[in-house]
């Protein structure tokens, strides 16, 4: 898939609007794998490659049309998981504890209590 046409979609508020909006509908692994990646791409170490490659993920996350519309409960948000999913496993290297930690508090901000499952899943492909 090229990304390349996604990476001129993302900008921090439209990234925050779409996590808000969709937050409970998307899921608790993807809203996380989404906020992994964001503050990776924050991260002064993060290499060039791996920050492009994380803005045109989260572009196509911001997208509103992708290749299984998001409007469709539960179904339409597993293509955005698993390009989601996909990048993370490749910029691994730059999720730290402390990207992990700004990703938890943030969930913990918005949901209260989430599904420590559910993320730890996440937590085990890196």
């Amino acid at each position: 898939m090229k990304l390349e046409k996604y990476r001129k979609r993302f900008t921090e508020g439209k990234f925050w609007q779409k996590v808000k909006k969709v937050g409970e509908a998307a899921g608790a692994k993807t809203v996380y794998t989404a906020l992994l990646l964001y503050y990776a791409y924050h991260r002064k170490e993060t290499p060039t490659w791996a920050k492009s490659m994380v803005l045109g993920v989260l572009g196509y996350f911001i997208a509103p049309i992708d290749a299984i519309p998001d409007i469709t409960f539960l179904v339409g948000y597993t293509d955005d998981f698993g390009l989601l999913s996909m990048a993370l496993v490749t910029i691994a290297a730059y999720v730290n504890e402390d990207v992990r930690g700004q990703a938890r508090a943030h969930m913990d901000r918005w949901f209260g209590s989430v599904d420590e499952a559910a993320l730890a899943q996440v937590d085990e492909k890196l």
